[in-house]
């Protein structure tokens, strides 16, 4: 049976990426940089079209693949030649109308990729933690901010999730055997200055402090667009990382990403039903 490109919406691909498991499926955006730098759906990969034509058989058989571009054109002229040159090994969708009728999230920038670049093994692990002990300290500093306010404990329970990731990097670091000390010990010595997407904390703060009268959904935004930035950077290292097992490590903190903005999502809907 002959294979062929299917042509996927942006509501059914929100839900496609919604409900796969990290690893399951790579997506591609064949634009050119300047244009994934003014804005990408988070999570994907940049091969520019030409550039994919050479690396075609590098992609990864047997994972679904989603291609997107500006309007669709290009992304489906990839798509088709991944369906020819795999030779049917792999599922392969293209966005129809591309970014243009994408009505998800987008994210400017690069992930800040740079911040592990030339860190050793273990260095990732620890950076990863320090990443997460910023969000952490994002989340704590809202909720005593607005402890009077009755969803100041939503910011709480994302402030623990927080400390949870970072037990599960320790988790990995000790598997990898490259870490003796104990979780506490490592946690309380990290300073948690950059946030999970590589942005200043005290950035963030300022911008924290600059919302009208600590209203409940314009923080759940700011919120929202770390954790995206989060996930971004975390499936980006995983694209990026030769070692198997540390790629395997980056894809489940993807996931675990992805998670926590399926909650952030709930949050905001609840959010609306509060009388900021």
């Amino acid at each position: 049976m002959e294979t062929k490109v299917e042509n996927i919406g942006s509501g059914r691909l929100r839900d496609y990426l919604r409900r796969r498991r990290e690893g399951e499926y790579l997506l591609i955006d064949v634009r050119q940089p300047e244009e994934y730098e003014q804005g990408h759906i988070p999570g994907a990969k940049l091969i520019p079209v030409i550039e994919l034509v050479r690396k075609i058989h590098e992609l990864p058989a047997g994972k679904d693949l989603v291609f997107y571009c500006r309007s669709g054109a290009r992304s489906m002229a990839a798509a088709t030649l991944a369906i020819e040159e795999l030779e049917g090994k792999n599922r392969v969708f293209n966005l129809r109308g591309g970014i243009l009728a994408w009505d998800g999230r987008q994210l400017e920038g690069w992930p800040k990729v740079k911040i592990f670049q030339a860190a050793l093994a273990g260095d990732k692990f620890r950076i990863a933690m320090d990443l997460e002990k910023g969000a952490l300290r994002f989340y704590e500093f809202i909720a005593e901010r607005f402890r009077r306010r009755p969803w100041a404990e939503v910011f709480k329970k994302l402030a623990k999730a927080e400390t949870a990731h970072a037990r599960t990097i320790h988790g990995y670091w000790q598997k990898a055997g490259g870490v003796a000390a104990d979780f506490d010990t490592i946690f309380n010595r990290l300073e948690g200055e950059i946030l999970e997407g590589g942005r200043p904390l005290i950035e963030a703060l300022e911008e924290v402090v600059e919302v009208e009268a600590g209203r409940c959904l314009p923080l759940m935004e700011i919120a929202l667009e770390i954790e995206n930035s989060a996930f971004d950077l975390y499936r980006n290292l995983a694209d990026r990382e030769e070692n198997a097992s540390q790629a395997k490590a980056f894809l489940d903190l993807a996931q675990a990403e992805k998670a926590h903005i399926r909650d952030l999502v709930e949050n905001i809907t609840a959010c609306r039903s509060y009388q900021d």
